[in-house]
């Protein structure tokens, strides 16, 4: 099998469990080779040669992330490692392993396919660099293709609540930055785990603070997902947050996804704070300290929300949509002297300076709950944060399938002439980082058109301040894409009627 399919982004992902149509990509040859692999790769790149690397290794809730992470220990004996098994466990709390003293691990591997389909599975990589980047993975997969391993005598196994590490360092964060060792006394916090590893959030960070947790709802570990998508930009699943919050009369609700690193919320009116109203209620809340900082988000956010952080006083950089993407661009800024405090997508991902821009949706849902406990001191809530957000009367996102197999050279040609038409027709937003962003002033509104990060997609999202003003747009971009018969029009024609 060509390895190099299974690259997605900074991430492994592909088919792990058969029987849903689909040939199974990961099997246990090709997790033997990608985990020796990585073992290769931290040797490589560590300052001491060890006799026995340390190597966490943890996993999500998915039907066969139990096998995958046997497999992998297997491997990892024979490459004569000292394994410390974290079982259930979130992502943050994986990439923190290479940062506790009690560790100390020189790499860890969280096997994961974040909020993806029941059959998928797949891994992120961490060494004490954080997170693996794209040509990391690229490495990687290369060594896969070349069968490297690494051949070791000795091995060691150790197995504990790795997780309570994490939590308790959360838990510290809370008193400390509210001066009480249970400043969630008498406060009904919900979450919703969506099957997935968030469910310790409940016992082991809110419960001793002293927070009331009935009503929380799914928080069993079921890699099935038989409630809803574990994603917390699903309708569907932040509606079963809505109603855990309303017939709980809770003070705040949380949604996490399947591996934890991303998070929406709902607060004690119901209303639901997720994509830029999240970021503006994170925004609102960093620029009170940090004046003309700096908020890096993903592509798709709205002029609104713009509009927003320069009236708090802060910078708002646009750039491209992937999680490590917004990261490492805030690294960039950062080298070249401008203060970002946080990178953050409208997916729900949230990497904060002050946390080593880990991305980590419990620390944004902590940071967040924190800043509800003060504002409550002070008789306000946190919807009074984001009053001002100018919100699109109109907003839609619609997604083109390329019917081809070298879909990005496809996709990339098309947006080409789209650029083309489009500085003829429209305006073209200035900086732009990703696709083509266009402003329609007959519709009072955007849209952005974009490559899909992984899969064969022309995603489009399109806002206005008029009722139907992604039908005008979508007309004229109907008629554009028709010329393309690589491109499934079938979602973009169907708002246009």
């Amino acid at each position: 099998m060509n390895l190099k399919i299974l690259k997605s982004g900074s991430d492994i992902r592909g088919v792990a469990t058969g029987g849903y149509g689909e040939e199974v990509q990961l099997t246990d040859e090709v997790v033997e080779r990608l985990v020796n692999a990585f073992v290769v790769f931290v040797d490589d790149k560590a300052f001491i040669k060890k006799e026995m690397p340390k190597i966490a290794i943890g996993h999500d809730s998915r039907l066969s992330s139990e096998h995958i992470k046997e497999v992998a220990k297997q491997t990892l004996k024979h490459a004569g490692c000292e394994i410390y098994d974290c079982s259930l466990i979130s992502t943050p709390a994986m990439s923190k392993m290479t940062k506790y003293r009690d560790t100390d691990v020189d790499g860890a591997i969280m096997i994961t396919a974040s909020h993806h389909p029941v059959n998928k599975n797949g891994f992120k990589f961490f060494t004490k660099s954080g997170g693996c980047e794209k040509t990391d993975i690229d490495t990687i997969i290369s060594y896969a293709e070349e069968n490297k391993k690494r051949e070791g005598s000795k091995n060691a196994v150790y197995k504990k609540d790795f997780l309570k590490l994490y939590s308790d360092e959360l838990v510290l964060f809370v008193r400390t930055s509210l001066g009480e060792e249970e400043p969630l006394k008498g406060l009904k916090i919900v979450v919703n785990a969506s099957n997935g590893a968030g469910g310790f959030y409940v016992n082991k960070v809110l419960m001793p603070l002293g927070a009331i947790t009935t009503g929380s709802i799914f928080l069993e570990p079921d890699g099935r997902f038989p409630n809803h998508v574990p994603n917390p930009e699903n309708k569907d699943a932040l509606g079963f947050l809505t109603r855990a919050v309303k017939e709980s009369s809770a003070d705040l609700g949380i949604i996490f996804d399947t591996d934890v690193d991303r998070v929406a919320i709902v607060d004690g009116d119901g209303n639901e704070i997720n994509r830029n109203k999240l970021i503006a209620l994170v925004s609102a809340m960093l620029l009170k300290q940090n004046s003309n900082a700096t908020i890096v988000t993903d592509s798709v956010t709205s002029s609104g929300l713009t509009k927003f952080i320069r009236e708090h006083g802060g910078v708002h950089h646009r750039f491209k949509r992937g999680y490590k993407n917004v990261i490492n661009e805030a690294k960039s800024l950062i080298s070249k002297g401008q203060r970002a405090v946080i990178a953050i997508e409208t997916s729900g991902h949230a990497a904060f300076y002050d946390n080593d821009f880990i991305d980590d949706g419990a620390y944004l849902a902590t940071r967040l709950i924190i800043e509800m406990v003060r504002l409550k001191r002070e008789d306000k809530k946190l919807g009074d944060l984001i009053s001002t957000l100018e919100v699109p009367q109109d907003e839609k996102e619609v997604r083109l399938k390329i019917l081809s197999e070298d879909f990005v050279a496809i996709g990339e040609y098309v947006l080409g002439k789209l650029k083309e038409f489009s500085e003829r027709i429209f305006a073209l937003e200035p900086p732009n980082y990703e696709g083509v962003r266009a402003n329609v002033d007959y519709a009072k509104g955007w849209f952005l058109a974009r490559l899909s990060v992984h899969d064969p997609i022309i995603v489009i999202n399109f806002e206005s301040q008029l009722q139907n003003g992604t039908k005008l747009m979508s007309k004229v971009l109907d008629s554009f894409f028709s010329g393309y018969r690589d491109i499934d029009r079938t979602e973009l024609t169907a708002i246009t009627i």
